[in-house]
């Protein structure tokens, strides 16, 4: 049910005979349509009418009841629905008035690839897709790829690709340094590689003691059976997890726990996040949630929590810093995530009681270092603000920049900041077609007008700046983008380099009157802008050189003329995969039975004919 327009006075009366009793979400709009604010509530009536009692409201809670203009509402069957809505919904819009999660990209994990006849261990990033197990999520992917690395040497199961498996001949270097026992060529068999498999799992799943104990007894029937060399090599595994479990055991846990601990300080939140999985830490993690004005301690963490774990593996329990209003309610909404019961432990004792305060502790450490960045870099927009003559201090600002190799394969990059500092979740990237290889005005022009045209629909927030990595060309061939869209009152400043090319010689270069001008190289504002610029080369360079990799390797021997199965048999014979192919000159790929120099020829500039 929704207010039938956007006037400029919301008429409260009337909106509330209409409302109902029953639970549900609301969303508050203001006078252009945004959503302002989204909420919960048990009763829609009771909760929307105390909005506008002016009972203990803070000043911009206040601010932003006189900015409603419409309610919109949504009935769910209960209030365990309607605060998971409420999350979907935050998530969607970002309502200004609203506590959001500021980094809610998705985590690392294992996945393990059970359904396969030869499984493999792999990194994952991203939503669910592949069948097989999963484990995790890890604090980083460095985590995950320290975690693989032990799985490696411990139990060599495979974690190459499939298209590389089922290309092999003979064995790669992993099975050469015993990282991997070769199932590609047959050197172990089903049921030994199954066994590995199954003892991963095992210690995956947290189950690293009572695995020790099963390799013992293996060792021990190695031995009897005068298995020796079998015998050492379960004495070497055993070694080296009990070294492991000693070194992340935590102590009196044994299943999968997170502790969520807080610090709170004016509109500034921390909350910091232990992993332990299978009884072991795994890492930890802080967020920074963005606050519009003070909150509770416990609507801080309940906001945190229903918008952190959708989507996520969710431990079967979380010890709390402090304790929440709904516990009940979030328990049943995470349960429902889950597929499993969850449990909110908020007082705790003894072990459990020293762990929780060392999490409330590295978030108090964690908030006073953001806090000073956070002084330092509005410092930083307020010295830009006076730098570049700017009416309004600047909130949001952009930067482009352009990456290729010779004109070829280009990539325009957008990152953005605010007092925050980066905002990643905006930053976007466009692969540029259709232009002349190597014009990089007019490969700007595709991005901007990209861009531009979704912040002029309103999909994206408008930036207070837009910087531009380049000169009067770069920005002559913007703003003609930006006056074709009607959004000639952009604010433009070019980053030129100076002759040097050095930093803090950059030229600063005003779009209105193609003023160039130096800004001093301690400046506070050239420090950001330095920093927004540099962000965004990386960005830019980081995306083509991902997508000159794709183009430089080729994953199949297919579409080669000349080259039928039975030569790809036999280059891969040969060779022993693709890698090893595409490494091949052409003198060795023409020493292979049937292949020609003409066609050893072709088959080198498969893989080499985007190299310059």
């Amino acid at each position: 049910m929704t207010h039938p327009t956007h006037e400029k006075t919301f008429h409260l009366e009337s909106f509330l005979k209409t409302l109902t009793q029953r639970p549900g979400v609301y969303r508050m709009l203001d006078e252009t349509g945004e959503v302002i604010y989204v909420g919960k509530a048990k009763n829609l009536k009771k909760r929307v009418q105390s909005y506008f009692s002016g009972k203990e409201a803070s000043p911009k809670q206040q601010a932003m009841v006189l900015r409603i203009r419409s309610i919109d509402v949504r009935v769910t069957h209960t209030e365990g629905e309607a605060l998971l809505l409420e999350s979907q919904l935050i998530k969607r819009h970002r309502p200004r008035y609203n506590i959001i999660l500021r980094d809610d990209k998705s985590y690392p994990a294992i996945h393990v690839s059970t359904q396969q006849e030869f499984p493999r261990v792999t990194f994952h990033r991203g939503s669910k897709q592949p069948v097989g197990r999963y484990f995790g999520p890890y604090p980083s992917a460095s985590a995950v790829r320290e975690s693989l690395k032990l799985l490696q040497k411990v139990f060599p199961v495979r974690q190459c690709r499939d298209s590389f498996f089922d290309n092999r001949s003979r064995p790669c270097l992993e099975y050469q340094i015993e990282r991997c026992t070769a199932p590609c060529v047959g050197f172990i068999s089903k049921e030994d590689y199954a066994r590995d498999v199954h003892d991963t799992l095992m210690f995956l799943n947290g189950d690293g003691r009572q695995l020790i104990d099963v390799l013992a007894d293996r060792m021990e029937k190695a031995a009897v059976s005068l298995a020796f060399e079998k015998a050492a090599r379960y004495r070497d595994q055993i070694s080296t997890l009990r070294t492991v479990l000693e070194k992340q055991a935590v102590h009196g846990e044994q299943g999968d726990l997170d502790i969520i601990a807080s610090a709170i300080e004016g509109q500034t939140a921390c909350i910091q996040v232990v992993f332990i999985r299978g009884g072991q830490q795994i890492g930890d993690r802080s967020y920074f949630p963005i606050m519009p004005y003070d909150h509770s301690e416990s609507q801080v963490l309940e906001a945190f929590l229903t918008q952190y774990y959708p989507g996520k593996s969710i431990p079967r329990e979380i010890l709390l810093g402090s304790a929440i209003d709904q516990p009940a309610l979030v328990e049943e909404v995470l349960s429902q995530l889950a597929g499993h019961p969850i449990r909110l432990t908020s007082n705790v004792r003894s072990e459990r009681a020293r762990r929780v305060q060392l999490a409330r502790t590295n978030a108090q450490t964690a908030l006073a270092t953001k806090l000073a960045h956070r002084q330092s870099l509005q410092a930083r927009f307020i010295a830009l603000k006076e730098a570049l003559q700017q009416k309004v201090l600047p909130r949001r600002i952009e930067c482009f920049d352009i990456s290729h190799t010779q004109g070829e394969l280009t990539v325009a990059s957008c990152v953005v900041f605010d007092h925050h500092g980066p905002i990643k979740s905006a930053y976007r990237r466009f692969n540029i077609e259709g232009i002349t290889p190597g014009d990089d005005y007019a490969a700007l022009q595709q991005a901007v007008q990209r861009r531009y045209r979704r912040i002029k629909s309103g999909e994206i927030d408008r930036p207070d700046i837009l910087f531009i990595d380049g000169g009067k060309g770069q920005i002559n061939a913007v703003k003609s983008t930006l006056n074709e869209l009607g959004m000639d009152d952009i604010v433009i400043f070019g980053i030129a380099k100076g002759r040097e090319r050095k930093p803090g010689l950059e030229m600063m270069i005003d779009h209105d009157s193609m003023r160039a001008f130096m800004l001093p190289s301690h400046s506070p504002a050239l420090l950001l802008i330095q920093q927004l610029r540099d962000e965004a080369h990386r960005f830019a360079i980081t995306g083509h050189r991902a997508r000159r990799a794709k183009a430089r390797k080729p994953n199949s021997l297919e579409g080669i003329q000349g080259l039928g199965p039975k030569r790809r048999q036999q280059l891969l014979r040969q060779f022993g995969g693709i890698r090893e192919i595409s490494r091949a000159g052409v003198d060795s790929l023409s020493k292979v039975d049937g292949i020609s120099p003409q066609l050893a020829q072709r088959i080198y500039d498969l893989f080499h004919e985007h190299e310059t």
